[in-house]
């Protein structure tokens, strides 16, 4: 059981990699695009946001995918998606045309979260840099 384990951990981990990393690397290339989206929502010195974003998304993105300093990682992700979540997913307060799809991406981010605790709680597995 502890190699099916060990290959469910893997595809986890490629799994969250897939969402997270190619949007961290489009912050980058479109950083002036993002820090203006960031800026649109309100958000304090959207500069430094879209920089943590990218640290994020893209560096932490890839510690997940490799299996290094996983659970840090996941704990990262963790801090950044209960940040984030009701900033730019407030479906409480969208207009009416936009609030299932801001319900639908908190929601989906809400799950998201969840996998990182799992990730947190019993690690990247065997095929991982942490092998833990």
């Amino acid at each position: 059981m502890s190699g099916q384990n060990d290959f469910a951990a893997l595809m986890g981990r490629i799994l969250l990699a897939i969402l997270f990393v190619p949007a961290g690397f489009e912050t980058v290339t479109g950083f002036s695009g993002t820090v203006g989206y960031i800026k649109s929502q309100g958000v304090p010195l959207p500069e430094m946001a879209a920089i943590i974003r990218i640290l994020i998304e893209l560096g932490a993105g890839l510690m997940v995918l490799v299996g290094w300093k996983t659970r840090w990682a996941a704990l990262a992700f963790i801090v950044y998606l209960f940040v984030i979540t009701p900033i730019f997913h407030n479906f409480w307060s969208a207009p009416e045309a936009q609030k299932m799809m801001e319900e639908i991406n908190f929601m989906k981010n809400v799950g998201i979260c969840g996998a990182f605790f799992l990730l947190l709680a019993f690690g990247p597995g065997r095929f991982s840099f942490d092998k833990a």
